[in-house]
């Protein structure tokens, strides 16, 4: 039973009082298996907290810098002990992008404190130096006699206090800071609960990067929400070997765990068949795969391939979130199969969700799930803030007790998009969120159609990009990650880019493969490529949870920055590194 509290700070310290030979958590993968009980990380957060409390830091922000390491949830609690305000970040790895998001955030969020351990405090200290925050100490957490436990002193909290800033991914601009309060994590953490049919005596486990909100708060905080186990493993140790997620599931007999679309799709590529009939995934209850569009052949290849396993079919389960929801909106129903909803391609492109007509192309849907009734849903026009009824795409927006109050800093942001009110409302009835994200609403449940920004309007029709990029990359087992986006003073100029593996062929296939893409699409779609740019695998750039940022690739694209291995534009053949600006 998850006790009832009305903040999570006072949840974490029964936590710790409770259960304190229960083990929290299970760090694994690097070769190492560490077991930390509730009681150890109750007594590392208090540590951390009494030294916090010297400087008396109630909310100032304390941005952590731990990466993935042992220390991150200590230091994530010792800031709640504290009244502190913790802010999540990636650590600094050398190179420009995680380097500039982290010092993004410490100047967004006026930053007094940064937390980190000793192996990353040299490289810290050196961004801020370099970014001109030299003035903000840098304190490594797993020092010695960093404070005394026994002189920490329960800060004063309210529900509606800030319990952390959740930076969002960045996917369509700079990094911004949602605030998240007590009572809406809270909220959502018992909202995951029922969707999910968790318990104590759940064991989850995954890779996910601790800063961004699914591994935050589905990977590490609602175990502890519900005094359960999780098993954590590097995020470099999925990447580079993405069986070993599986054979983590395998061995601790984890029955939660979750991941992008792109994590089960990998799944399938690079874990084979002989490695899959090794492994026994009989324990693994829930699958959620979200974070991204949820595509029903990666979910079918991943349901195939792992039968072999004892994978159930129903295990998976669809789900859609954003941090400014705290984390989960929408997730698939337990004990059933995902479903999938097959539409007419050409009324799609008119915002319209009808039957598929015999010889024109289609788009295939799975529903993410009924909303968590935490959460009220709108889908409105996003021109005329005009409702939609059911068969229409529209920007989803939500409201609710577990919908953050804005991004930390921004009021008019805040203003704009939090509190937004549909056509003929009344103000007073409160705002939704706008999400951003298109969608409709089909029989109850939730389909996402894709982002509003990164909708192309071409010669008077709405094209969904992942409608583009999901069809090109079905052209060639050779055939990575894709994006599509539109370029020009009217941005109806587009661009595929296209990763591609080597061949045994080299680089002589890779003519045929542009003029396939070009083909393809015009077909498909009845659309003219201007660009195709076949690239090197990891040239597509995502976000931490996997989303694909189409806006970096378009400015990436103008500014002259992507080395193709071969391009053809507007149906000439350029060599690698000859593309001209368009």
């Amino acid at each position: 039973m998850v006790a009832r509290s009305a903040d999570f700070t006072d949840l974490l310290l029964r936590r710790g009082e409770e259960l304190a030979d229960r083990e929290a958590y299970r760090l694994t993968g690097d070769g190492d298996d560490i077991p930390v009980t509730y009681g150890q990380l109750d007594r590392m957060a208090k540590d951390i907290a009494s030294r916090l409390q010297q400087d008396r830091p109630a909310g100032r922000r304390v941005v952590l810098c731990h990466g993935d390491n042992a220390g991150f949830l200590p230091a994530f609690l010792g800031c709640l002990y504290a009244g502190s305000i913790p802010v999540p970040a990636p650590a600094p790895n050398g190179t420009r992008q995680s380097d500039g998001r982290l010092a993004g955030i410490l100047k967004d969020a006026v930053a007094s404190l940064v937390l980190t351990d000793t192996s990353h405090a040299p490289a810290v200290s050196q961004l801020l130096a370099a970014a001109g925050q030299s003035h903000i100490p840098c304190l490594a957490t797993d020092g010695p006699g960093l404070g005394d436990p026994d002189a920490w002193e329960r800060p004063a909290v309210r529900p509606d206090d800030p319990a952390f800033l959740q930076y969002t991914s960045g996917s369509v601009g700079d990094p911004k800071g949602v605030v998240v309060s007590h009572a809406q994590l809270l909220a959502n953490q018992g909202a995951i609960q029922r969707a999910l049919g968790t318990g104590e005596d759940a064991r989850f486990g995954g890779w996910l990067p601790f800063h961004h909100d699914m591994g935050l708060i589905g990977q590490l905080l609602h175990p502890l929400f519900l005094g359960a186990s999780t098993v954590l493993m590097p995020p470099r140790v999925f990447a580079l070997r993405p069986v070993r997620w599986l054979q983590m599931i395998d061995r601790y007999g984890v029955s939660v765990s979750g991941a992008p679309d792109f994590a089960y799709r990998l799944c399938v590529d690079r874990v084979t068949e002989q490695q899959a009939a090794e492994l026994d995934l009989t324990r693994w209850e829930v699958a959620v795969s979200g974070a991204e569009p949820v595509r029903a052949d990666t979910l079918d290849a991943f349901a195939e391939r792992f039968a072999l396993a004892g994978l159930r079919p129903d295990a998976l389960r669809p789900g859609y979130g954003l941090a400014e929801a705290t984390l989960l909106v929408a997730v698939g129903a337990p004990g059933a199969r995902y479903a999938r909803h097959t539409v007419d391609g050409s009324a799609l492109a008119a915002n319209r969700v009808e039957p598929v007509v015999p010889g024109r192309p289609t788009r295939t849907f799975v529903p993410v799930g009924r909303v968590i009734d935490e959460v009220e849903t709108l889908i409105v026009q996003p021109e005329t803030l005009r409702p939609l009824p059911e068969g229409q795409v529209g920007e989803i927006w939500l409201r609710g007790s577990s919908v953050a109050d804005g991004y930390w800093n921004r009021p008019l942001e805040s203003a704009e998009l939090f509190r937004a009110s549909p056509a003929g409302a009344d103000p007073a009835e409160g705002g939704y969120l706008r999400t951003g994200d298109l969608g409709f609403l089909a029989d109850g449940e939730l389909f996402v159609a894709g982002r509003l920004k990164d909708v192309l309007i071409v010669a008077g029709r709405n094209l969904h990009p992942q409608d583009i990029e999901q069809q090109v990359q079905k052209l060639s087992v050779l055939f990575g990650a894709g994006a599509a986006f539109a370029v020009g003073e009217d941005q109806d100029r587009v661009v595929v880019v296209q990763e591609v593996r080597s061949s045994t062929r080299g680089d002589e296939e890779l003519p045929a493969l542009a003029d396939t893409v070009r083909a393809c699409v015009a077909e498909e779609f009845g659309l003219a490529v201007e660009h195709v740019l076949l690239v090197r695998p990891g040239t597509v750039r995502r976000t931490t949870s996997g989303k694909l940022r189409r806006t970096a690739m378009r400015q990436l694209f103008l500014s002259g920055r992507i080395k193709p291995l071969h391009a053809a534009t507007s149906g000439r053949v350029v060599a690698a590194g000859q593309l001209g600006l368009p």
